[in-house]
């Protein structure tokens, strides 16, 4: 969770542009991000794959008015609503885009293409039928930031019981690069969003960059069978409240509007 995912990037600054808060140019830019080239395929009307400012258009005209996020994960559809094909398509891709206003979602397939010594990543969006329904198991903004304080606490005392920390030279070198971003003030959500989707995104992805970093470094102290079942019980509840807690960020512009 170090960076976001291609689908809160393209959600976010997909409502700013939806809502004239960023020029088509712009919002087209933060959501390809560092990839070469995002396309989309499926949309009606269009008989091939098209650029994401063309299919932006194209779902706006469709009846989107805002795009809601979806990272789910084996045995937690964290911000489907079906159908099972889409939940499906989904859930192998671990993120997917879900239309506000008319049923259409966007699940992204990363290619990589070039020479060798140039490789770069292409992005092909799927646009598929959705069920118009509430999101699974998102949380308010709100619920979301209290989980997430109560589980990095509750986590925190068990790892370090444990012995279980991140520690080394790659350890270091992703946290000095994680706090370089923040220093550099880089944005997390696009224009348009409230500031605490921004406090509780923010919680989210370096609580989910220290939950990566546990992963990577083994078993630290843990060498019974018992104390690394206790870790692995540990970071379980706490990856999976950052992520709803970062889909909780990145639906705050969709949830805002539809309460009014």
């Amino acid at each position: 969770m170090l960076s976001e995912p291609r689908s809160g990037r393209l959600a976010a600054w997909g409502n700013a542009l939806l809502a004239g808060f960023a020029s088509p140019d712009d919002a087209v830019l933060a959501m390809v991000g560092d990839d070469a080239v995002h396309r989309v395929e499926g949309l009606p009307g269009e008989s091939g794959p098209v650029g994401l400012t063309l299919a932006m258009g194209r779902l706006r005209t469709l009846g989107v008015t805002g795009l809601r996020v979806a990272l789910p994960a084996p045995g937690h559809p964290l911000g489907l609503s079906g159908p099972p094909e889409f939940n499906a398509r989904a859930l192998e891709a671990e993120e997917a885009v879900v239309g506000f206003g008319a049923p259409y979602g966007l699940v992204p397939e990363v290619y990589e293409a070039g020479p060798e010594d140039d490789v770069h990543v292409e992005v092909l969006w799927h646009c598929l039928p959705v069920r118009e329904a509430p999101p699974a198991d998102v949380p308010s903004l709100g619920e979301a930031e209290r989980e997430l304080a109560e589980a990095l606490r509750d986590a925190t005392r068990v790892l370090s019981q444990l012995d279980v920390a991140a520690s080394g030279p790659v350890a270091e070198a992703a946290l000095d690069a994680y706090r370089a971003r923040a220093e550099a003030g880089r944005e997390l959500l696009a224009p348009g969003y409230p500031p605490r989707a921004v406090r509780v995104l923010e919680l989210a992805q370096r609580v989910g960059l220290l939950i990566s970093l546990a992963y990577e470094n083994g078993h630290g102290g843990a060498v019974s069978a018992s104390e690394m079942a206790a870790r692995g019980q540990a970071l379980r509840p706490v990856e999976r409240t950052a992520r709803r807690a970062q889909v909780a960020a990145y639906n705050a512009y969709v949830e805002e509007r539809e309460r009014g």
